[in-house]
């Protein structure tokens, strides 16, 4: 497929996908005029780009993890080395850290609008008694 349909199948840009390229991320094929040509697996693998890089980790770090996971037919590409284990389990805690801020945050929240919520209540039935 050419880069528009991989872009608009996978839901980013050509911009994002010649980027990945360019990171190693990504390969396409050339036809003889030159333009990109993507095999059908690429979009779950733009897919899985997307998914690292939402998860925090930045270019160099999916360059090293994508060829030790798995392929869509199960078999792996590479092994893994123990460093990139211990790098990934670093980035897991560094996740796992991020949640929990955002779980306390979540919990700030919800006492703040308890309490303001209470107030309009309050205040609301203070109003129509008088």
């Amino acid at each position: 497929m050419r880069i528009g349909e991989l872009a608009q199948r996978a839901g980013v840009s050509e911009r994002s996908l010649r980027y990945y390229e360019k990171q190693g991320l990504l390969a396409s094929e050339r036809t003889p005029g030159g333009h990109r040509h993507y095999l059908e697996v690429a979009v779950d693998r733009v897919v899985l780009i997307q998914q690292l890089y939402a998860a925090g980790l930045h270019s160099k770090k999916i360059a090293q993890l994508l060829p030790c996971m798995r392929d869509a037919d199960g078999r792996p590409n590479e092994i893994a080395t123990p460093r990139l284990v211990t790098e990934l389990a670093e980035e897991r805690r560094r996740i796992d850290g991020m949640i929990a801020d955002l779980v306390r945050s979540r919990g700030v929240l919800d006492e703040v609008i308890g309490a303001a919520s209470e107030q309009l209540t309050s205040g609301a039935s203070g109003q129509l008694a008088s």
